[in-house]
């Protein structure tokens, strides 16, 4: 086959193929070749007709990439920038997959949710993340991405999240001016969870509005100054406020009271000065924490007690005196009351307190003179009063003058199951099934430890995540959450396991459902703990068959070989079919030519013919009038059956 025509093979097959694939097939593959621990599901060159795990296609392009804790390994290589069509790119909880964001992701027109939580992504933030106009959801949190927030993420005009949590990020928060964007222009995003960094200078005033929606604003652990923007008041929508950990100033703005759906508020650890707030239009609020602020000294205000779905209050060292309010504890739904370092005086009277859900009562290290504890409290729940001079002559069996230790415990295979052994590492779950669950870690703000019961915990906490689950619709069977222990910064971490239900192993679509679910912190806590986030979650095998790392190897090799032979295959009859298709068409118009044949070039002599013209039957019969006996011209050495010549003029021009 002469060098022409294997060039048109090669040019021609690539061109279908590209036409069939775009480059999807060219950047997978390279992702493939650069990731450790990809899917064994990932076999062969295309990955919209192979079935890649974690892959989904629409007319043989990819447009979801969803490959949540899977042990992915590597880099994100700017070829990903390739798949045009990509709508979905979820790669979280793969703590392996490092480096930086390549700059070419923004060239995904099409991204709507780039979620890369959990990974160990570093360098900055895309300069032009902006220009990603269809996106709305960019989840980059707990990485360690450093430098400042793009302003271009204002241009998101369709951000729903927005989450940066827990990475390295610093400068001030970017709020939009006559050149620039901001994230002030976020109006429809309802959620802002930016805690964790190192941000500086003030909240911007202009950052809050009553045009926008957030139900979330959480701006926690950094190095904020400043006083809390009275816009925060202006947004109705808000659900969770957390804006602890900083060293903000300046007394809270009253208008925070307008904020009628806001269930969580966590302000402690600041600066902050003048008047305990008042709070009382926030009918919903179940989980507020002052603590460790220098607020003017006053009483306890009693309008706490008109905060009916209450089930944390904690203001710890936050300079409260005089009594403590007996209506306080009538509160139907209080759980927890840490009023720890304080001066709270006189009479401690809970005896009449008709809560039942009154667990702990934690008044260490103030004035109290006076408890007057019934067997009846004794059974209800903790009270902690050492520090008090209550305790300075109390008798030895006066529990309230002792600090419970935590009773911690790990969590065994269930008791009810018959004695079963799972293969592999599988594990037993609450139901007495064997299956691979996904596993993590919960991480919780640390309030108190030690009073707490391990085995009320545990159960809350396990019906909280079904509950959670259950209202998302996910196949979960199970859960199992192990007491916890402190960590890093004084957070307590509990080890979560989710067991699958209907099959032994959960799909990477919904192993990413449970882990944004987990850290987008919309778990409702019954407890003391609040809110909480996800980290490092087990690689999840599902399953996946172990074998010998030689064998391994030579399947590899053999599957390579056999995919690329296939590949090669694939080509040279594309391209086979491509030639014969292109000189089929090109047939009929030389044959509609009767000169195609002819050399007519120099007008000095006579045509010479080039090659041999077919004529079909259909034309002869036409051209000689049906072989009529007026046209004929002439005959063979054996008459009319052997030869015969008759006049058209297609002939008579071509042969002449």
């Amino acid at each position: 086959m002469c060098p022409k025509v294997l060039t048109f093979l090669l040019v021609a097959s690539i061109q279908i193929y590209t036409e069939a694939y775009g480059d999807d097939s060219t950047a997978m593959s390279t992702l493939k070749n650069e990731w450790e621990n990809t899917p064994s599901t990932w076999v062969g060159a295309d990955p919209c007709g192979g079935n890649w795990e974690g892959i989904l296609c629409n007319n043989s392009r990819v447009f979801s990439m969803t490959l949540a804790g899977v042990g992915l390994r590597g880099q994100l290589s700017g070829d990903i920038s390739s798949l045009s069509e990509l709508e979905f790119l979820d790669l979280s909880y793969n703590t392996g997959l490092e480096g930086s964001l390549p700059p070419s992701i923004v060239n995904l027109k099409k991204l709507r949710i780039l979620k890369l939580v959990g990974c160990g992504f570093t360098g900055p933030i895309p300069e032009s993340i902006g220009s990603l106009e269809l996106l709305e959801s960019l989840e980059l949190g707990s990485n360690r991405f450093t430098g400042t927030i793009p302003p271009s993420i204002g241009n998101l005009s369709k951000l729903l999240v927005l989450d940066l949590f827990n990475n390295l990020l610093e400068g001030s928060i970017p709020v939009s001016s006559g050149t620039t964007s901001g994230l002030d222009m976020l109006v429809k995003a309802q959620h802002f969870h930016l805690g964790r960094n190192r941000f500086s200078g003030t909240i911007p005033d202009e950052l809050f509005s009553s045009d926008m929606t957030p139900i979330h604003v959480l701006l926690h652990d950094n190095n904020l100054t400043g006083s809390i923007p009275s816009t925060l008041g202006l947004v109705q929508s808000l659900e969770a406020v957390r804006f602890e950990g900083n060293s903000l100033t300046g007394p809270v703005p009253s208008n925070l009271n307008n904020l009628t759906n806001v269930t969580m508020m966590i302000l402690s650890n600041n600066k902050l000065t003048g008047p305990v707030p008042n709070l009382t239009g926030m009918a919903y609020l179940n989980y507020l924490d002052l603590s460790n602020n220098s607020f003017d000294a006053s009483d306890l205000p009693s309008s706490f007690s008109n905060l009916k779905a209450l089930t944390t209050l904690m203001m710890e060292n936050t300079g409260l005196e005089g009594l403590v309010p007996p209506a306080l504890f009538d509160i139907p739904s209080l759980q927890t009351l840490i009023l720890r370092n304080n001066k709270l005086s006189g009479k401690l009277d809970i005896a009449s307190s008709s809560s039942s859900k009154l667990k702990v009562i934690d008044m260490q290290n103030n004035n109290i003179s006076f408890y007057p504890e019934t067997p009846e409290r004794r059974n209800k729940g903790i009270v902690i009063l050492v520090g008090n001079p209550v305790c300075e002559h109390a008798e030895p069996t006066a529990n309230y003058c002792t600090v419970p230790q935590a009773n911690s415990s790990d969590t065994g295979p269930p008791e009810k199951c018959v004695p079963l052994h799972c293969i592999s590492d599988q594990i037993l779950s609450p139901n007495c099934k064997c299956s691979y669950p996904f596993r993590g870690v919960l991480v919780f703000k640390r309030p108190c430890l030690e009073s707490i019961d391990s085995n009320s915990y545990e159960h809350l906490e396990e019906e909280s995540l079904m509950r959670s689950f259950k209202r998302h619709e996910l196949p979960v069977d199970s859960v199992v959450v192990s007491f916890p222990k402190e960590g890093l910064l004084g957070y307590l971490e509990s080890n979560v396991s989710v067991f699958p239900s209907g099959q032994n192993h959960f799909n990477t679509t919904t192993i990413s459902a449970i882990g944004s679910l987990l850290n987008l912190q919309t778990i409702e806590n019954p407890n003391i703990f609040g809110s909480s986030y996800f980290k490092d979650p087990y690689p999840y095998s599902a399953g996946k068959p172990t074998v010998p790392d030689k064998l391994s190897r030579t399947g590899s090799l053999i599957g390579a070989v056999a995919g690329g032979a296939s590949f090669l295959l694939l080509l040279l009859l594309a391209g086979v079919y491509a030639y014969r298709q292109k000189k089929r068409r090109e047939r009929p118009s030389e044959q509609e030519n009767h000169f195609a044949y002819l050399d007519l070039k120099n007008s000095d002599s006579v045509p010479r013919l080039k090659g041999a013209r077919c004529f079909s039957f259909d034309e002869i019969t036409k051209c000689t009038n049906n072989f009529s006996e007026a046209n004929h011209i002439g005959t063979g050495g054996y008459g009319m059956a052997s030869l015969s010549l008759f006049y058209c003029p297609a002939m008579v021009v071509s042969f002449a």
